[in-house]
């Protein structure tokens, strides 16, 4: 299939059109590649709501996991004294691991560099002196812990210096720590003895045999975006070739640019991540191949979405067309990991928007921040975590069976990364893309030439409020996101009066004009109830939809319903969180309700 601009780009507009350029070498050359930049993590402050609240629950857990327990892998391995205190689960040595009886002792140490990303992140969007402090002491305290024989006999050690790789460069970046960064290159010299130097194709490794089975889940596939970052802040050149050999081509990048959906029967989860390496070798190198490898990929994904935005019930995807997205609702309680899930897909969602000016990704993350991430359960300073939403048709919330799951890492990744998902920025203003209460600065020449204040009721009712700080008058466009599901009703409002013709569904509506302190904007967005099948196979199972909203039947003796009836749902009051019919159980969104059970599909009846 000959891949033309026309194909890869159609229907994203100027700001697509931007992205494909001639290859060239250099930063600059990269940047032209993703027109559209993230805001640094200090510009983006969320404000009171769930999304704070979460990030700083998430935060002083981070706070509060004990160094030396988090230190207590790498120390053993090393030789140096350890105490008998220890996380266990996923995280620590046990003598031997058989992944058929337990998952105890699978990946030791595996999520540390997450923490550390996590961490750091979260000090650069909060300035807090104790998130820095407990950096720099673990950084400290890793460096003198790095050896080669860590990884003997170990299940995944791509997988695992993947993490380490994102946690030392976030710790030099965002805290400041200038001994991360020199600790990458030993981090490097160290697995090198056991990574194969190019990526292996997952389906083929697992079909080899093994002494233990999860030998041959190895992730080297995801390697490329962290090789890449860490070549972009300062590591060196090797780790763009190192980048180059990982990239999972002939097997993976190459058939999806073609349109050849080889998803299915995949690691869910690690294969929508590798969309990340897909797009930062697109970034840095050009080949347009990646950029179709991406934005297929990404396509193909949301075609088997769950309304929520989750997908890959039991860690897998399935095949277009067999039913078996449906079929999971009786046969699972893994319907999604929920933490990973959500920061991969909002990370590559977010690229492949800087590149292409597309907005339909921001409903994708939109989406799982209701209906998926804010309504994780908290993470516990003991590696208790939350890994699997459940869409069973009886649902529960509960935390995974052993502690320090890959979703423990992923949380705080996730949470710290909410501001910077929901504005982005590029020289001629601003993109709202998620309509979180929060605050944020567009500079110019590095200082800040306006401040754009967020609130509203949404999404639990139709308003976003938008108010202006310019110290100055500035000319700037401010781009909104408008939902490909927005009703008619959907309109913007200047100081009070209605922008003609500045809505598109599916489009970011740009208003353009010279901003002064105190200007108001008021976007309303109309909350369209609608009804989602799981999939065609299962017509009558249906989701509730309000807005971005998906609505969960709660309580153990859910009946059926007609569609007349789940069309009549309504919101009990405006502003709340419970929704109903004259007779019928109470819906909820997902962030709204703890461990009881709940039905995200309901059975329909003619």
């Amino acid at each position: 299939m000959k891949m033309d601009r026309r194909t890869l780009l159609g229907g994203t507009g100027a700001l697509a059109t931007m992205a494909l350029l001639p290859r060239a070498a250099g930063a600059a050359a990269a940047a032209k590649r993703a027109p559209i930049d993230i805001l640094e993590y200090r510009d983006v402050t969320l404000l009171e709501g769930p999304a704070r609240a979460q990030a700083g629950r998430t935060l002083e857990a981070l706070l509060a996991m004990d160094d030396a327990r988090l230190l207590r892998p790498f120390r053993e391995r090393a030789g140096l004294p350890i105490s008998e205190d220890r996380f266990g689960g996923w995280y620590d040595f046990v003598p031997e691991f058989h992944s058929k009886q337990s998952m105890v002792g699978f990946i030791p140490g595996h999520s540390f560099g997450q923490y550390v990303s996590a961490l750091s992140r979260g000090y650069a969007v909060t300035g807090d002196a104790r998130v820095k402090a407990k950096v720099d002491r673990l950084i400290a305290g890793y460096a003198p812990t790095i050896r080669s024989d860590f990884y003997k006999n170990y299940t995944l050690p791509a997988y695992t210096f993947d993490k380490m790789l994102i946690g030392l460069i976030d710790a030099h970046k965002y805290a400041g720590n200038a001994q991360a960064l020199a600790l990458v290159g030993p981090t490097t010299d160290a697995v090198l003895p056991w990574l194969p130097g190019r990526a292996l194709n997952r389906p083929d490794e697992e079909r080899k045999p093994r002494p233990e089975q999860a030998f041959g889940w190895d992730e080297t596939y995801t390697l490329p975006e962290n090789l890449y970052l860490a070549a972009d802040r300062g590591a060196g050149e090797r780790y763009r070739a190192m980048a180059r050999a990982y990239q999972l081509n002939d097997a993976y990048f190459f058939p999806l640019a073609n349109g050849q959906n080889v998803l299915p029967g995949r690691h869910a989860y690690s294969h929508l991540n590798a969309l990340a390496s897909a797009a930062e070798s697109y970034i840095v190198d050009g080949d347009p191949r990646h950029l179709a490898a991406a934005r297929n990929g990404m396509g193909m994904i949301e075609a088997q979405s769950f309304a929520t935005g989750g997908w890959g019930p039991n860690e897998g995807f399935v095949a277009p067309g067999s039913g078996k997205l449906g079929d999971s609702l009786e046969t699972t309680h893994a319907s999604f990991e929920a933490p990973c899930g959500s920061y991969g897909h909002m990370k590559v969602a977010r690229t492949l928007m800087r590149i292409t000016g597309d907005s339909r990704y921001g409903d994708g993350m939109e989406r799982l921040l209701y209906n998926a991430a804010l309504g994780a359960l908290p993470l516990k300073p003991d590696g208790t975590a939350f890994y699997y939403a459940d869409y069973n048709q009886a649902g529960h919330k509960n935390y995974y069976d052993t502690k320090c799951p890959c979703c423990s890492g992923t949380i705080g990744q996730l949470t710290a990364d909410y501001g910077v998902n929901a504005v982005l920025g590029d020289a001629h203003g601003l993109f709202v893309n998620l309509y979180l209460p929060l605050q944020a600065n567009w500079r110019r020449d590095g200082a800040v030439a306006l401040s754009l204040t967020q609130t509203g009721s949404y999404p639990l009712g139709d308003e976003v409020a938008m108010s202006i700080f310019a110290p100055r008058p500035v000319r700037m466009a401010l781009r909104l996101r408008i939902p490909a599901w927005a009703g008619p009703a959907t309109r913007i409002a200047v100081n009070g009066r209605v922008q003609p013709g500045a809505v598109t569904p599916g489009r970011f509506a740009s208003i353009v004009r010279e901003w002064r302190e105190g200007d108001k904007v008021t976007l309303t967005i109309d909350r369209t109830l609608r009804l989602e099948a799981v999939d065609a196979q299962h017509p009558d199972r249906v989701a509730v939809m309000q807005g971005p909203l998906a609505l969960f039947a709660l309580g153990a003796d859910v009946p059926s319903f007609t569609r007349a009836q789940l069309s009549a749902i309504r919101q009990r009051a405006p502003g709340e969180t419970e929704w109903g019919f004259a007779g019928g159980p109470t819906f909820a969104p997902y962030f709204a309700f703890g461990e009881e059970q709940s039905r995200l599909y309901q059975t329909v009846t003619a």
